[in-house]
């Protein structure tokens, strides 16, 4: 992909997360992730209506005449996209891959960031950790994040949700918004997740295609584990290896609900080909009613 055919397709990006983000997340965004707290702003001479609680004493008795602090929210905040880059994130049929998936839900996400003077960041990985992005402002922070994932390539490599983890908490020395997204076909990372999950406020992204969920009917099948790249034959027909299939992606799927559920962290599904902006919006609308 050539340097002009890349801008073009951020710049598509970008304007599509900035329509979504204006239709559905204005005011959920904000009103889901509280800052640090209230921090003095000025004094000012009392007015008929304020809350007597308001009242700062000492400049009233220095002043003769009642004065009252006013307080603002400090919003500084910092988002974390961690987003898994490894093989299986290629995975998709004609309605689009999960890879797809994933950079929607980033320019989503980045945008209200955006629009809400939040930094943020970016954590790519596989096994490994590919890139890193500090949490930054403004604009250029955004079109960084979405041509970084843009230009990535899939990597070969498996998955390690845990050394990804790692490596976040080894670079956020405050309290962060992070937004985990993978497959989570991967295990074990969820004594790592718990402790991370109390430090910051986390939520999950799980983007699975349906057809990953069972095995068609398909006969004698070559297939090729994309994270490894080793060829397996498999008899897509025989009853028991439909249900060995099945049985496995359930298991990484009740891990996954149970490792969120223990540090008291929603997991949300993704799924390629549909909306990813209405998902969003009902969680950041449930975490506002919270």
């Amino acid at each position: 992909m050539d340097t002009l055919e890349l801008i073009k397709r951020v710049r598509r990006l970008e304007i599509k997360a900035r329509k979504s983000s204006q239709n559905l997340f204005s005011g959920a965004y904000h009103s889901s992730f509280r800052g640090r707290g209230m921090s003095f702003r000025e004094v000012r001479a009392y007015q008929p209506g304020d809350e007597v609680r308001s009242i700062d004493w000492n400049v009233t008795a220095r002043l003769r005449e009642p004065y009252v602090k006013v307080l603002e929210e400090d919003r500084e905040l910092s988002v974390l996209l961690m987003v898994d880059l490894s093989a299986s994130s290629g995975f998709g049929g004609a309605l689009g891959s999960k890879r797809e998936t994933l950079l929607e839900a980033c320019a989503l996400l980045a945008v209200s960031a955006l629009r809400n003077n939040d930094k943020v960041g970016l954590i790519a990985f596989s096994d490994r950790t590919e890139v890193y992005l500090p949490p930054r402002k403004g604009k250029s922070a955004t079109f960084g994040i979405l041509r970084t994932l843009i230009e990535q390539p899939i990597q070969s490599g498996s998955t390690d949700i845990a050394a990804a983890l790692r490596f976040a908490q080894s670079v956020t020395h405050r309290k962060t918004i992070v937004f985990l997204m993978s497959d989570f076909l991967s295990k074990p990372y969820a004594d790592v997740l718990k402790p991370f999950g109390r430090k910051h406020d986390l939520m999950g992204l799980r983007v699975m295609d349906p057809a990953e969920k069972t095995l068609p009917r398909w006969g004698l099948v070559q297939m090729l584990n994309p994270e490894t790249g080793t060829p397996v034959l498999v008899d897509t027909g025989d009853p028991a290896q439909r249900r060995l299939y099945e049985t496995s992606i359930a298991g990484f799927n009740d891990y996954g609900n149970q490792a969120f559920a223990a540090c008291a962290s929603p997991l949300i599904e993704l799924v390629p080909g549909r909306d990813v902006a209405t998902p969003l919006f009902q969680l950041f609308a449930q975490r506002a009613r919270r």
